[in-house]
């Protein structure tokens, strides 16, 4: 059911009916995006760019979370551990799995415990959690194993929660954009609700009762903030340095000094296993 603890925009779903959310850009991306693994590979070269460039989580997103009860926490693909020094931050017990030992040396900088590791291969050892995170990283995890894994490590009662943040341009600046990046990779033409449907829907099927919550936001960005976050992506990252150099110069012109204007919403998508509930 929809927690009364999360307080934002919450849409139910349960027994294979997907949610209405509302998806801004094209987060979360499709679920088989993890066997691209040039590109899930690709952030540890630009380790402290990501952590310094990719925006945290609203806080109260982190203090919903929480709210739910339960301190124990597996962050899983943390990163630097953004995610991870949120939680930190305000008590809990978080152990961060990371399998980019470059990303993990940023996260262990901010004094996290990270374990270097896939989620599909690490060894839970018994030990289990009350809530699991990905933070923007489910969509580089093969769900059909991580899944049922997931299941076997949370206590009862305990959860499993999905995060991304959401955004992109407002205004003429949108299209032309995309009229840029179009000459580096296809920018598709998808329903951008695809991706959370896709994902509710695994959820589901895997006997998960699912709830989606927005936290919508807006964020101006200096000319050279937008393109050194976008560049913390891995469709950038993967560019060779002669295109990346190209489309950066092309970006700082078309931009200018006003800089973005940017709208979107975090979104968490929160799973308790039915079978835990009853």
């Amino acid at each position: 059911m929809c927690e009364p603890f999360l307080r934002k925009v919450c849409q139910r779903t349960r027994s294979g009916l997907t949610s209405g959310a509302d998806t801004v850009g094209h987060m979360p991306p499709r679920l088989d995006m993890f066997k691209n693994r040039q590109r899930a590979n690709s952030f540890g070269s630009q380790a402290d760019a990501y952590d310094a460039y990719r925006p945290r989580y609203p806080d109260v997103m982190i203090d919903d979370l929480l709210a739910g009860g339960g301190r124990s926490i597996l962050d899983v693909g943390a990163g630097t551990g953004i995610a991870s020094q949120q939680f930190v931050e305000r008590g809990a017990t978080v152990l961060a799995l990371e399998p980019d030992p470059r990303m993990a040396a940023v996260a262990r900088r901010k004094g996290i415990e990270v374990e270097i590791d896939t989620f599909e291969r690490w060894p839970s050892h018994g030990r289990t959690f009350d809530l699991v995170t990905f933070a923007a990283s489910f969509h580089w995890v093969d769900s059909s194993v991580a899944l049922p894994k997931i299941r076997e490590i949370l206590r009862p009662g305990g959860r499993l929660a999905l995060m991304w943040n959401r955004l992109a341009p407002t205004g003429a600046i949108r299209a032309e954009l995309n009229s840029i990046y179009a000459g580096y990779w296809d920018v598709g033409t998808a329903d951008p609700n695809s991706g959370s449907t896709e994902v509710v829907a695994a959820l589901t099927a895997g006997g998960y009762d699912v709830a989606t919550h927005q936290y919508p936001q807006t964020r101006q960005y200096s000319r050279e903030q937008w393109i050194d976050f976008a560049f913390t992506h891995s469709n950038y990252l993967t560019l060779s340095a002669e295109r990346a150099a190209e489309l950066r110069a092309r970006l700082w012109e078309l931009i200018g000094p006003e800089g973005v204007s940017v709208y979107g919403n975090s979104l968490a998508i929160v799973a308790t296993h039915i079978a835990q509930t009853q």
